[in-house]
C-alpha cells in the first residue's frame, strides 16, 4: 500500500512538472507572437481616433505617460503623440470613466492641436447588453457622436445628456452609462486642452515599445 501511494504520488509529481514545463514552453514560444497581435491591435484603434493624414510616425511606439484626476484615475495614462516631419499634429489619450453603471469604462480619444475631437473609441467596459453597452460602436454608432466637437468655456453646459440639459442621447433605460461617458470625454478634453505643450513634449516614457 505504502509502495502504491509513493508511486502515485512520483506519478502526479512528474506529470504536474511536465505540465508546468509545457505551459512555460508554450507561453515562451508565443509571447513575440502575443506581442505583435497586441501591437497591431493597438496601431488599429489608434488609427481609428487619428487619421492617416495627421501622422507619419508609428502611434504605438510615440507614447508618453500622463497623470491627473481629470482622467478618472490616479494610475498614470498613456498619451500617443501623431506628428508629421516630428511636428505635432494630434494626440490619443487613454482615460476612464470611473462611474459607469457596472463599473470603470476606458476610453481613447484623438484631439488635434486646435482641440477638435477626431474619434472616441471604448476599450473595455462591463455595462449591461442591451443597454449600457450601446457605447460600443459594435453595438451601436453612439461613439461617433464626439467626433468634430470641443470643449470650450462658453459651451461647458451643453456637454451633458439632454436629460441634464446637453446636446448627447442617452439610452432608454440607461442614462448612466453615456453620462458617464461625456464626462469622461469633456474632462479629458479640457485636460488636454490645459496641457497640451507639455504633454507633446514630455519624453516617450512608456517603455517596451
Amino acid at each position: 500500500m505504502l509502495n502504491a501511494i509513493r508511486k502515485n504520488g512520483l506519478t502526479l509529481a512528474i506529470f504536474a512538472c511536465a505540465s508546468t514545463g509545457v505551459v512555460a514552453v508554450t507561453q515562451y514560444l508565443t509571447k513575440d507572437q502575443i506581442l505583435r497581435q497586441e501591437r497591431a491591435q493597438l496601431q488599429a484603434t489608434l488609427n481609428e481616433v487619428i487619421p492617416h493624414e495627421l501622422h507619419d510616425n508609428e502611434l504605438y511606439a510615440a507614447c508618453t505617460l500622463v497623470s491627473d484626476p481629470a482622467l478618472g484615475t490616479t494610475a498614470a495614462q498613456p498619451a500617443y503623440i501623431a506628428t508629421i516631419n516630428n511636428e505635432p499634429k494630434a494626440l490619443a489619450i487613454e482615460t476612464i470613466a470611473p462611474d459607469g453603471y457596472s463599473g470603470a469604462i476606458k476610453l481613447i480619444i484623438g484631439v488635434d492641436v486646435d482641440g477638435t475631437i477626431l474619434g472616441t473609441r471604448v476599450l473595455a467596459h462591463q455595462e449591461t447588453p442591451g443597454l449600457g453597452d450601446k457605447i460600443d460602436l459594435r453595438i451601436t454608432d453612439w461613439i461617433l457622436g464626439f467626433s468634430g466637437k470641443q470643449v470650450t468655456e462658453d459651451n461647458l453646459n451643453e456637454w451633458a445628456v439632454r436629460k441634464d440639459g446637453g446636446q448627447f442621447d442617452s439610452f432608454t433605460g440607461a442614462t448612466i452609462t453615456p453620462r458617464a461617458v461625456v464626462n469622461a470625454v469633456k474632462n479629458t478634453v479640457e485636460y488636454v486642452n490645459n496641457n497640451r505643450d507639455s504633454i507633446l513634449n514630455q519624453p516617450r516614457n512608456c517603455g517596451g515599445e
